[in-house]
């Protein structure tokens, strides 16, 4: 593994910018990218005149629009500025399909795990049992949901873990385009009055991602964990991912929190719970062990184009 490339050591045909300006590159772009998605979502009624989504439907556009503008703008930076292709962004060819699966299966079971720890702490009092069922129409809205987050997780991946980190890591090193992408994630994921907590574990949540990515030394797994932990928590349970209510009934079993912020997160849902800390402390250990056998077993320096000077 080396600590100046990442995915692909393939070069770049263009211009890399440098480490610092990344950042504010990704950041400018979400902007830019931002202000026709919200006319097209505002015209055709996917939110209201606050500007907060209607229902399940105008999440699941919100999500759509909003990140697939976004990625096609990343997308042409990367295709002509800086001339690399796929595979330096992780994207690589071998292992996508089961990567990108088994990354699903542990996005959903890692959050419910979590949300059972949560219950088991007597933080959730449970209600009814598969309360979509109930609903005709549930099920349709969180197959459009499923599909909103497969767009919306993956695109962050390809952004903050594929882009941004290798980028950063062509410039700099691993570690600093780890710490940067990481906190940039963070910063595009706070807002005003936002917990303590919560921040954290945003922070928290971009690192155990990185270090899966540099374990996996591709996005595929970490794109399908990340897309089976949003929709998990926003269907599943009847709480709030992100800060956000889904609009749907309860997959699984509907909780209603019956104890402290610090246990349940509060109005952020379970991703602001002191559980969720420990969940993602240990997944990070459990990946930083990982990353250091393959070290030790391939050798540092394996990864180093031919002919590079030791």
């Amino acid at each position: 593994m080396n600590l100046r490339t990442i995915y692909s050591t393939s070069p770049a045909r263009g211009w890399l910018p440098w480490a610092l300006l990344t950042p504010v590159i990704c950041i400018a772009l979400a902007i830019a990218t931002e202000i026709p998605s919200a006319l097209f979502l505002d015209r055709f009624g996917f939110v209201d005149a606050q500007g907060e989504f209607v229902g399940a439907q105008g999440l699941t556009a919100m999500l759509l629009v909003s990140f697939i503008t976004w990625l096609l703008a990343v997308a042409a930076w990367i295709a002509v500025v800086e001339r690399r292709n796929a595979g330096t962004i992780g994207l690589t060819r071998d292992g996508a399909a089961q990567g990108f699966y088994g990354g699903l299966v542990v996005g959903v079971v890692m959050p419910s795990a979590m949300i059972a720890c949560i219950w088991l702490a007597g933080a959730y009092e449970p209600g009814a049992l598969f309360p979509a069922a109930q609903f005709s129409g549930a099920i349709i809205a969180m197959a459009g949901l499923f599909v909103g987050f497969l767009v919306q997780a993956s695109i962050e991946e390809i952004i903050f873990r594929g882009w941004l980190t290798s980028v950063i890591t062509r410039r700099t090193n691993l570690i600093v385009a780890v710490l940067l992408s990481s906190l940039t994630f963070t910063l595009m994921h706070f807002s005003r009055d936002q917990p303590w907590l919560v921040t954290g574990n945003t922070l928290l949540f971009a690192l155990f991602a990185s270090a899966w990515s540099i374990s996996s030394n591709n996005i595929w797994g970490v794109m399908g964990w990340h897309v089976g932990w949003n929709w998990i928590i926003a269907t599943g349970f009847d709480v709030p991912v992100t800060g956000l209510d889904a609009g749907v009934p309860a997959l699984i079993v509907s909780l209603a929190p019956a104890g402290t912020d610090f246990l349940t997160g509060g109005a952020d849902g379970p991703e602001g719970s002191i559980f969720c800390t420990l969940f993602f402390v240990c997944g990070i250990i459990f990946f930083m062990w990982r990353i250091a056998r393959k070290r030790r077993d391939v050798g540092p320096d394996h990864n180093k184009p031919a002919g590079a000077q030791t």
